[in-house]
C-alpha cells in the first residue's frame, strides 16, 4: 500500500501548477485555461521552442522554461497528451513572429495533437515545425508500419541545445536541423526496480519480484519487453551502455554528453554510483565523457528506476550545451 500526498487525484495537476508558478515567479507564469506554462518574461525576436507531454514526468517539461531553453511548456494529464487547443495556444503566446518550433516525444497522442496544433497555427499564418524525439532503443523495430522508437531523456538535449540556438538567433528551419541532428545521434535504455502509481491509487502500474528487474521500460510504466535478474550496478551498466554503443556506431576517439537520468525514486547516491560505472566503462574503450547531466530530470511518477543516454557530441553541440540556461530545474 502506497500513500501519496494527495487531495483529489482529478486536482493533482493544476494544483501541482499553481504551486510551481507560485514557486518559481521569475521564472513562470502558468495560464490556468487553456494550460499552459509560459516565462515569466516571454522572449522577442527570436524563435520560439515549445515542448509538453503528460505531467507525471516533472520536470520535464514546465521546469525547463526560462531563458536559454523553452519558451513555453504544455502540460496534458498524468500521462496523457495535451490538447491540441492548448498546443496552439502556448504557441500564440510565445511566438514572436519568427515561428515556433515544436520538440515533441514520439507518442501516439503527443505527435497527432502536436500536428494537428501545426495546421491550426498555418492557418492562422504562424510558423511552426517538429523535431521528433524517438531515442528509446529498447522499441526500436523494423516494423515500417509501427509507431518507431519512443521518445526519453534524449528530449532534455534537445531542448537544450535548441533553446540556446533560438537565443542566438538561429531561424526555424536551422533549429530544425539541429535538433533532428541531436536526437539522430541519441539513443536511451531504461531499467525500472519497481513501478510507479498513479496519483490516488494506492498500488504500481504493474508488479516486479524483489529479484528482477524491467530491462527497456518506458516512461509511462509500460513494462519492458524483457525481465532480467537483479543485481549489482557493475553488472547492470555494461548491460546497458553496450547495445546504446553498437547502435550509434561509437569507437575510440568519439565524445559523448551522457546523462544518468533518475525515474523518480532513485536517489543521488544510486545515480551518481551509476554515472561512475558508466563513465569508466567508455573511457576503458576509449570514448571521451565530453559532458555529463546526472539527476531525476524524466521521471515516470515514483518509480524506482534510472536511464542511460548517450549523445554524439561534436564541437556544436558542446558551444551550445555549454550556453547560459536558466530554469527551474536547469540552470549554468
Amino acid at each position: 500500500m502506497r500513500r501519496q500526498f494527495v487531495n483529489d487525484p482529478e486536482d493533482v495537476v493544476p494544483e501541482a501548477l499553481e504551486g510551481f508558478a507560485a514557486a518559481w515567479p521569475r521564472h513562470v507564469r502558468w495560464n490556468r485555461e487553456p494550460s499552459y506554462v509560459l516565462r515569466a518574461e516571454p522572449a522577442s525576436d527570436k524563435v520560439a521552442v515549445l515542448s509538453g507531454g503528460g505531467s507525471g514526468h516533472e520536470p520535464l517539461h514546465v521546469g525547463f522554461v526560462g531563458r536559454g531553453m523553452l519558451d513555453a511548456a504544455v502540460p496534458g494529464a498524468v500521462f496523457a497528451s495535451p490538447t491540441a487547443m492548448q498546443i496552439r495556444a502556448a504557441s500564440l503566446a510565445a511566438d514572436t513572429g519568427r515561428g515556433v518550433l515544436h520538440v515533441v516525444k514520439n507518442y501516439t497522442g503527443d505527435v497527432l495533437n502536436f500536428r494537428i496544433a501545426g495546421e491550426l497555427l498555418s492557418d492562422e499564418g504562424v510558423r511552426s515545425d517538429i523535431v521528433l524525439v524517438d531515442d528509446d532503443l529498447a522499441t526500436d523495430t523494423d516494423d515500417p508500419d509501427g509507431p518507431g522508437r519512443r521518445g526519453t531523456a534524449a528530449v532534455v538535449a534537445v531542448e537544450k541545445v535548441c533553446g540556446a540556438a533560438a537565443e542566438r538567433g538561429a531561424d526555424l528551419s536551422e533549429l530544425v536541423e539541429l535538433g533532428r541532428r541531436v536526437v539522430s545521434g541519441s539513443r536511451t535504455l531504461s531499467v525500472a526496480l519497481a513501478a510507479g502509481a498513479h496519483p490516488g491509487q494506492s498500488r504500481p502500474s504493474f508488479e516486479l519480484p524483489d529479484d528482477r528487474i524491467e530491462f527497456g521500460v518506458g516512461i509511462h510504466g509500460e513494462r519492458a519487453r524483457e525481465r532480467r535478474a537483479f543485481g549489482p550496478r557493475r553488472a547492470l551498466v555494461p548491460d546497458m551502455a553496450a547495445p546504446l554503443l553498437r547502435d550509434l556506431d561509437l569507437g575510440r576517439g568519439d565524445r559523448l554528453a551522457v546523462i544518468v537520468n533518475g525515474l523518480g525514486a532513485t536517489h543521488d547516491l544510486e545515480l551518481y554510483g551509476l554515472f561512475g560505472e558508466v563513465k569508466a566503462l567508455l573511457e576503458d574503450v576509449g570514448i571521451s565523457v565530453a559532458r555529463s547531466l546526472v539527476g531525476s530530470y524524466v521521471t515516470s511518477l515514483d518509480m524506482a528506476g534510472c536511464s542511460v543516454t548517450l549523445v554524439r557530441a561534436d564541437d556544436e553541440f558542446l558551444d551550445l550545451w555549454d550556453a547560459p540556461v536558466s530554469t527551474p530545474a536547469l540552470t549554468w
